[in-house]
């Protein structure tokens, strides 16, 4: 009895894997359509890429009388190659209509790489602007998107107010924006993930309890910069998957 409930349960497992691995392909390729139709250059940069890297693996092979193992080598390579270029543009397009919405801070924050804890509009104003607050191995980091002259005294309020708490864990703090001192949204968290590890994870979950009880202040936000945006993002969490 047991051994037919574990077969039916292997097979229900089998069949969810099999539907999700679709979902994925038609995310992908739902992707693909709509970047092709705004990028013209991607079809152009990818077919360059497998055919020039497969052009190579042949001259490889034969010059060291290896064509049977070069080609299909250079084949795999160039496919690897258009897939990351493909990965890129979107992520380009993605940041580059997110840029200077509201919400989009948070919604690159919530999509770093790695065990970060994010909290969304810890502060903020009636104008949409806000500190997002991020804990990781950095320590505390605290970042702002809105009118700089509004949202430079909310980060130094909110440094403040956390500083009392976190003792002597370093605290970052960035503005979201292209001017002078500013980050742009799309090295938003190229930024972060470059910090120095200064703290242990057992630290960063102390840390999180702590913060946790502080009460949440700030208007709410919108979960993401756009609709279409979240296709996107679907779609970059599938291929850094695969």
């Amino acid at each position: 009895m047991a051994g037919k409930q574990d077969k039916a349960a292997a097979k229900e497992a089998a069949k969810a894997r099999r539907a999700a691995s679709r979902e994925r392909r038609k995310q992908i390729f739902e992707a693909f359509k709509m970047q092709r139709r705004e990028d013209k250059a991607l079809v152009p940069l990818m077919l360059a890429a497998l055919l020039g890297v497969t052009a190579i693996a042949v001259v490889l092979g034969l010059i060291f009388n290896a064509v049977w193992m070069f080609v299909p080598l250079g084949v795999a390579i160039g496919a690897l190659l258009a897939v990351i270029i493909f990965g890129r543009r979107v992520q380009s397009n993605v940041f580059r209509k997110a840029d200077g919405q509201p919400g989009a801070g948070a919604w690159a924050l919530e999509n770093l790489r790695g065990r970060w804890r994010v909290t969304p509009a810890v502060a903020g104003t009636t104008q949409l602007d806000a500190v997002h607050r991020v804990i990781g191995r950095p320590g505390v980091v605290l970042v702002a998107e809105g009118a700089p002259h509004r949202v430079k005294p909310l980060l130094a309020q909110e440094k403040k107010r956390i500083s009392r708490v976190v003792g002597e864990t370093p605290i970052y703090d960035f503005i979201i924006g292209t001017e002078e001192g500013q980050v742009p949204l799309k090295k938003l968290q190229s930024t972060l993930m470059k910090l120095p590890r200064n703290i242990t994870t057992a630290q960063v979950d102390t840390l999180d309890t702590r913060l946790a009880a502080l009460a949440s202040r700030g208007a709410a936000l919108p979960k993401g910069p756009m609709p279409q945006g979240a296709k996107m993002r679907n779609v970059q969490r599938t291929l850094r998957r695969r």
